[in-house]
Formats: structure tokens, sequence, C-alpha cells
């Protein structure tokens, strides 16, 4: 490991400007926490492989942001869920269509970056229908004319080129998010026309309003399953890490087995469920 020259570094309170001072600070204690939180390789050679497979170096630190967001959910969102779900079905579906008509402008562009011209044309005709004559999305007229939805984000563009996952991750909130899907969120954030939208029109609230609903809205739409799980599971933090993995594996593929793109992969090292292709 590369360790920087810190000998002539300022500390923080030499420094005058507040919010460098509060990000090193921010910093410092990431890095602890990271370190803390580093998993121990395993001695014998049947524990390493699996420590290697599970490809999970801070897993201590990730398990304590997992049960961060449990402990969120039962307090927050699963009450506020259970209120939601006194709304009749015909809203709620609404607000679904809507809320996945939005995504749409963001399909359509990694659609386009994977080449998948096709699938280009479906998510357009989809978003000019639902949006004009489904009143902004709220009906989805394009399903019942027979033109299917599919999901498509920057982590899954750069798992079709080829880029390896990473390091599992869990951050407060966000829950599970590697470095590809991580980084992955932060381009489809700017590549969505909202986002300027929203900054253009003083909408601060616009974002968190969305991702707010939109976990309601999931929470929503898989209330039994996440409960199901949560009282069967024997490891629940293992069964959500594999069953994220695969169900990005499914993405990435749209559903298909075999290889992506052969290219170099960079070794930075909603819906109802799906049948999980395997070879990856």
């Amino acid at each position: 490991m590369r360790y920087a020259r810190i000998a002539t570094l300022k500390s923080p309170t030499q420094i005058h400007n507040p919010k460098l001072s509060r990000l090193l600070y921010s910093a410092t204690a990431m890095a602890f926490a990271l370190l803390a939180g580093c998993s121990t390789m395993p001695s014998d050679a049947e524990g390493q492989k699996e420590f290697r497979e599970a490809n999970d170096p801070v897993e201590p630190l990730n398990r304590y942001f997992f049960d961060v967001n449990l402990f969120l959910d039962k307090l927050i969102l699963k009450p506020v869920t259970q209120v939601y779900l006194e709304l009749p079905e015909g809203p709620r579906n609404g607000v679904t269509n809507f809320l996945r008509n939005l995504h749409s402008p963001v399909i359509l562009a990694n659609d386009l970056l994977q080449g998948k011209l096709e699938r280009a044309g479906t998510t357009a005709s989809r978003f000019g229908i639902n949006t004009t004559l489904g009143v902004g999305g709220i009906f989805d007229l394009a399903t019942d004319a027979g033109i299917e939805r599919h999901h498509e984000d920057f982590g899954q563009t750069l798992g079709f080129w080829g880029a390896g996952e990473g390091p599992y991750l869990v951050l407060p909130i966000l829950g599970p998010a590697p470095p590809r899907d991580l980084a992955g969120k932060v381009v489809d954030y700017f590549i969505d026309p909202l986002t300027w939208v929203a900054r253009n029109s003083d909408w601060e609230w616009f974002g968190p309003a969305r991702y707010s609903t939109e976990l309601i809205d999931f929470r929503a739409r898989n209330f039994d399953e996440i409960d199901k799980v949560e009282r069967e599971a024997v490891d629940l933090y293992a069964r959500v890490r594999s069953a994220y993995r695969q169900s990005r594996i499914d993405d990435i593929r749209d559903g298909k087995s075999g290889p992506l793109v052969p290219v170099p992969r960079i070794s930075i090292n909603d819906e109802t469920p799906r049948k999980v292709s395997q070879g990856y």
C-alpha cells in the first residue's frame, strides 16, 4: 500500500478554510473507520478461498451499515410503508408507473451507450406513449400495448463493457453500492435531465422527495417478500449480498446467459424475482 507524504501538511487547525477543515476531518474519520472495519484473511486455504470469492474486505463495517439500514427500515420506512399500503392499489400503481417513467431518459442513454438500438427504440416508444397518452406516465399504456419495460443504468453499462464490480460495499441509506455501481449512480445523476431541471428551477426538494418516494414504492411492492427473507434467512447480510450480486449479473446480461463483451476487466481490486443467469 502506498502511503501519502504527510510530514509537510498542515493540520486541520492550521487551515483557515472551514469547509476544507470539515472535509479533512471527515476523510480522516472515514479512513479510520475503513481500517477498523477491514476483514482479516483466514489462515487456512479453504477459508482464504471463500474470503476471496466473497470479495468483501470491509465486511465488519459493511455489516454495521447494513444493521443501521435495517434499524432505519424498522423505525421509519416500514411504518410509513404500512400507512402507504392503506391506499387503494390503483393510485399506488400510478405512483409506480410515474416514477418508472421518470427514469426513461437515463435508461435510454444507457441503452445507447451499450449499443442496444432496438432496446433504445423500445424505451423511447414507451416514454413517448406514457408521457403523452399516459398522462405523464401515471398510466402504463405502453405495457398494455405490448411494449415491455426494461431497466438500464450506468453501472450496468460499465458491467456490459467488462468492468468488474469491485469489492462489496454497503452505505447508509443507499444500501449495497460496490465501486462500479456507486460510480454508475453518480453518472446517472448527472445524465438525468431532471437533475438540471431541478437545479435551474431551484427545486431543492425534488431530489430528496423523489428518492424517498422511490424507497416507499419499492418497499411497498416487495413488502411481504422482504419480511419473509428477514424471518427465514440464517445470515441476512450474506443472503442480501448474494441476491444483490445475482440480480446485478442478471441485469447486465438482460436475463440471458453467455459472455459479455470480450474486453479486459477493470480490476479496481423492482419487480418480481427473475431467474438468475449463470457463468458470469
